[in-house]
C-alpha cells in the first residue's frame, strides 16, 4: 500500500532563507489542514523521505519532530509516524463552531450534556439585557472532531425563543436551528481569553487538569437589536486557534 505522503507533491527550496525543515513542515502541515494527509494516515519512511528529496534524514527529523510537538503527528512503536489530526483555526466572526467544522472536513459531532430551564445569573441577565432570576434555557454540549472531543460549549437563551430539542441539538449546530426558525442572527460582542482548564472540564476534553484552554464569550443580536443568546465556551488550546485579520489605519 502507497502511503499517502509520497503521493504528495512536496518539495524544497534550497535559495530561501528558510530553513529546509521548516519548508517541509509548512508542506505537511498543509497537507493535513486540507485533508490530504487525514486523521490515522501513516507518514511514511523517514529514509524514504529523505531519498525523494533529496534531504538528510535529520532535516526531515526534524521536520517531522515539529509536527510532533505540535500534536498533529504521532509516533507508534511497530507502526511509524501516523497523522492524528489538524488544529482548527477558526477566523473571528459570527459563525457557528458546527459550521466551522463542516466547512474544514472535520465531520462534527455533538453530545448534548445538559438542557434545562434555570433562573438567570445575574452575569447571563446582564449579557441577555433581562432581569436577574428569569427564566432561560441552559444548554452544555460537548463537540466532537474526528471522534475527539475538542471543546465544551455552554449557551443561554432567553426563554422560549426556541425549541430546543435534545436530539435535533445533536444533529446540526444551534446557529442552524435558529436560523430555521426564522430568526435573524445579525452581530455579536465576543471576548477570547485563556485559562487553567478544572479536573470535571479535562475529564470531558481528554485533557489533563491545570492544563491550558481557551476561553470565549459571546453574546449574539438578531436584526432588531435583540439579545438571542450568550454563550461561554472552552477550547483545546492543542486542537484549536482563533485567526485575527488586522487592518492598518491609513
Amino acid at each position: 500500500m502507497t502511503e499517502p505522503s509520497l503521493s504528495l507533491q512536496l518539495g524544497v527550496d534550497r535559495t530561501s532563507p528558510v530553513p529546509l525543515y521548516f519548508q517541509l513542515a509548512q508542506q505537511l502541515e498543509a497537507a493535513i489542514e486540507k485533508g490530504a494527509l487525514t486523521p490515522g494516515s501513516l507518514l511514511g519512511n523517514e529514509i524514504e523521505l529523505a531519498q525523494r528529496l533529496g534531504l538528510s534524514r535529520p532535516t526531515v527529523r526534524q521536520a517531522i519532530q515539529s509536527l510532533v510537538d505540535k500534536g498533529l503527528l504521532v509516533r507508534r512503536r511497530g507502526i511509524g509516524t501516523q497523522v492524528v489530526h489538524s488544529q482548527v483555526k477558526r477566523p473571528l466572526e459570527l459563525s457557528s463552531l458546527y459550521d466551522d467544522l463542516e466547512a474544514a472536513g472535520q465531520r462534527p459531532a455533538t453530545e448534548v450534556l445538559r438542557n434545562v430551564a434555570e433562573p438567570a445569573s445575574a452575569r447571563v441577565a446582564a449579557a441577555l439585557g433581562i432581569a436577574e432570576n428569569s427564566e432561560v434555557r441552559r444548554i452544555e454540549r460537548l463537540r466532537y472532531a474526528h471522534g475527539e472531543p475538542m471543546a465544551l460549549l455552554t449557551n443561554h437563551l432567553p426563554a422560549e425563543l426556541l425549541d430546543c430539542d435534545t436530539e435535533r441539538l445533536e444533529a446540526t449546530g444551534l446557529y442552524r436551528m435558529m436560523r430555521a426558525a426564522g430568526i435573524t442572527l445579525h452581530s455579536a460582542r465576543q471576548s477570547v481569553g485563556a485559562r487553567a482548564v478544572g479536573e470535571e472540564e479535562a475529564a470531558l476534553l481528554g485533557e489533563e487538569p491545570g492544563g491550558p484552554v481557551l476561553t470565549m464569550e459571546r453574546t449574539t443580536f438578531d436584526d432588531t437589536g435583540r439579545a438571542v443568546e450568550y454563550g461561554s465556551h472552552i477550547y483545546r488550546a492543542s486542537r484549536y486557534s482563533f485567526e485575527f485579520q488586522l487592518l492598518v489605519r491609513p
